[in-house]
């Protein structure tokens, strides 16, 4: 063994301490349940065992929102994401101009920024998995509103999303 071999081995365990772990999809998070019951949100939960709100966005639109119960870790950090659809298109790759759109989109946004997921941008708010229940609902929220305002703007007259 040479006098890097075991640098070498520190650095490689380091690197897989501070990757992100995969969200994997299962059981719903009770604390979630807790916090959207505290708040009298109405919810339902799919099959990967997510929390689906949808939420009145005004002038007769309405939105929905998922809260991941899988979370991720990076470091000391815990975060669990919010997604809210805000564009659906066909093919496997977004329209450039679209991608453009979102990406002028998310430098204006506080929270969260856009993701693309199978066949849809996705507006991905990734918060501390401590956050009290009206941070948590904020941040729905904030996803709902930031979503659905491109949805408006990218699909004039639809509300599909």
């Amino acid at each position: 063994m040479t006098r890097s071999t075991p640098l070498a081995l520190a650095l490689a365990l380091a690197t897989l301490c501070l990757a992100p772990t995969p969200a994997l999809a299962g059981a719903p998070d009770p604390a979630i349940k807790a916090q959207l019951d505290s708040l009298d949100m109405n919810y339902e939960v799919d099959s990967d065992g997510d929390y689906k709100l949808t939420f009145d966005v005004g002038e007769g639109r309405s939105q929905i929102v998922w809260i991941r119960s899988a979370t991720e870790k990076y470091g000391s950090l815990k975060v669990r994401e919010i997604w809210s659809p805000g564009y659906k298109f066909t093919g496997t790759q977004l329209p450039v101009a679209i991608a453009n759109r979102l990406l002028e989109h998310s430098h204006g946004l506080i929270l969260g920024g856009w993701t693309k997921q199978k066949q849809f941008a996705m507006l991905a708010v990734k918060i501390p998995v401590s956050s009290t229940p009206q941070q948590l609902r904020d941040a729905a929220e904030a996803a709902a509103d930031a979503a659905d305002e491109i949805e408006a703007e990218l699909t004039p007259g639809k509300d599909d999303l």
